[in-house]
């Protein structure tokens, strides 16, 4: 692999993203998985393998998978819900390039309560304003190509998928900007879960002012950008060895 190679820097990326998750506390286990259409190749995805620990990824590691379930490139399986979740997203949303699904604790809990949603109560809620979906229809685990078209279309177009019962979907046009707001996703529900335990009632502000301030948001993009570089001096700084190219 080639350092300044296309797919290199997105197997950089996608590996940047997974061990972020870890150190945030994103992750469940060796569960769930990222996943990233491959430069130039949109019929094949890049996604995390079967098995290992989301911290202990390198960019080696990473599979490229087709949406028939076939591994084109890698030396791991991958996941059998990868490919029914992430394999019908990318193909039937073209806007996904990137898609992140994750059973992260605090946007996980408010799937699991009646009615739960991001209410419009926070700064870091703003930003959602009209890019979240709601599958309130939990159909067990995705184990065929019609749940994961099912969950495509639950999605509307929009960047987000709370799925009932279940976890989140992110998803978005590069690593940098989709890992951000998977990030910022959780601290919003964070915030909100940890206000709803006083009791007390929120204080959301009306529609008009959550879509000029989710517009501001939005305008700031290279604090994505920012954000992530400094993921992966962080990763260079305690986790020495992470870029491995080759097996």
């Amino acid at each position: 692999m080639l350092a300044n190679d296309p797919v290199t820097q997105a197997r950089i990326d996608l590996t940047t993203a997974l061990r972020a998750a870890a150190r945030h506390g994103l992750n469940e286990g060796v569960c769930n998985h990222f996943s990233m259409t491959v430069p130039g190749r949109e019929d094949l995805f890049l996604v995390n393998p079967q098995g290992l620990h989301w911290s202990e990824i390198t960019p080696s590691d990473l599979v490229i998978a087709d949406g028939a379930g076939n591994i084109v490139e890698g030396k791991y399986a991958v996941e059998a819900t990868a490919f029914f979740i992430h394999a019908r997203i990318h193909a039937g949303n073209p806007r996904a390039k990137v898609v992140l699904h994750t059973h992260m604790p605090y946007a996980t809990a408010l799937t699991s309560i009646r009615d739960g949603r991001i209410e419009m109560c926070t700064q870091n809620a703003f930003r959602y304003w009209n890019r979240i979906a709601y599958d309130d229809d939990y159909a067990g685990v995705a184990l065929s190509n019609e749940e994961g078209d099912r969950m495509c279309s639950a999605m509307a177009g929009k960047d987000i998928l709370f799925l009932r019962n279940h976890g989140v979907i992110v998803s978005g046009p590069t690593v940098a900007q989709t890992y951000d707001d998977l990030y910022y996703l959780e601290r919003a529900a964070m915030v909100q879960v940890l206000a709803m335990q006083t009791g007390r009632p929120l204080h959301n502000i009306d529609a008009k002012l959550a879509e000029h301030t989710a517009n501001q948001i939005a305008g700031e993009s290279q604090q994505a950008l920012l954000h992530f570089d400094s993921l992966k001096r962080l990763l260079d700084r305690d986790e020495p060895g992470w870029r491995r190219l080759a097996a």
